[in-house]
């Protein structure tokens, strides 16, 4: 299993990968003191389990487990908090388990092995699933490659920041998106979004197939284009239904676009 820890009191958080490492085969791959930092990684990355801190800088750790929470891959939350009174709401997200500080070896012994077992469960779960999948594909050999991806393609969220907020919105509600130095600005039809990331990063959290990249600066959902008109030096201006936007699409790019657009 890989694991992150995100704690803001270093002693705790030594403590308590001390404790993780002697009592169980879980890798702690990163340790985090601010939960937004703790997004940024799993934008790139998956992990099974998350120790994680409600008392944490930027973004409070039930704020963060309740984001996570609705991803397509979920990991494990156990909290860990010197706090009872945030139980019932870990509870109602799910959260695997809830160790209170300080900490007590034989309690996170337990924790850990029943997360392991957890764990083991899950994985064996998925396999038989992926083979029983992969035994009715064969079986039903007319179903086409792109209608098995679509019935297979969820409808992916994608988590937005404003205001130091975490905002999860559907990706087709965005329209475009706009390289800005190091950042990028994204665009739903009422809202503007900053992402602390690069254009080529944030292309690889949306879905490859309904979002083109026009031009190195700019991202276009296919979906709301309302107008093509040609430009100069035989490139085009896209104009986007329901919003006052205008993403031009790069001379380097427009023989792609004809050919998704058929025009």
């Amino acid at each position: 299993m890989r694991g992150i820890i995100v704690e803001d009191e270093f002693l705790a958080m030594e403590e308590l990968q001390y404790l993780i490492g002697k009592n169980s085969t879980v890798e702690i791959v990163g340790k985090f003191e601010d939960g937004i930092d703790v997004l940024k990684f799993l934008q790139t990355s998956d992990v099974d389990v998350i120790f994680l801190d409600i008392n944490i800088p930027s973004l409070d750790g039930v704020l963060l487990a309740k984001s996570i929470h609705k991803f397509a891959h979920r990991p494990y939350i156990v909290f860990t908090t010197a706090y009872k009174e945030h139980a019932a709401e870990a509870f109602e997200i799910e959260a695997f388990d809830y160790i209170l500080k300080p900490y007590h070896e034989p309690r996170i012994a337990a924790m850990l092995s029943k997360l392991e077992a957890a764990f083991a469960e899950k994985k064996q779960r998925e396999e038989g699933a992926s083979t029983l999948k992969n035994d009715q594909g064969v079986a039903e050999g007319s179903t086409s490659n792109h209608e098995v991806a679509t019935q297979a393609s969820p409808n992916l969220r994608v988590n937005l920041y404003k205001d130091d907020k975490i905002i999860v919105v559907d990706a087709d509600d965005i329209y475009y998106a706009v390289a800005q130095e190091k950042t990028t600005l994204v665009y739903t039809r009422k809202e503007e979004y900053t992402m602390p990331m690069s254009i080529s990063d944030f292309q690889e959290q949306i879905p490859q197939d309904s979002f083109f990249r026009c031009h190195r600066s700019y991202i276009v959902n296919l979906s709301k284009i309302r107008e093509i008109v040609p430009w100069f030096n035989n490139t085009y201006l896209l104009r986007l239904r329901d919003i006052q936007a205008e993403v031009p699409v790069s001379r380097s790019k427009v023989k792609e676009f004809r050919q998704l657009m058929r025009i």
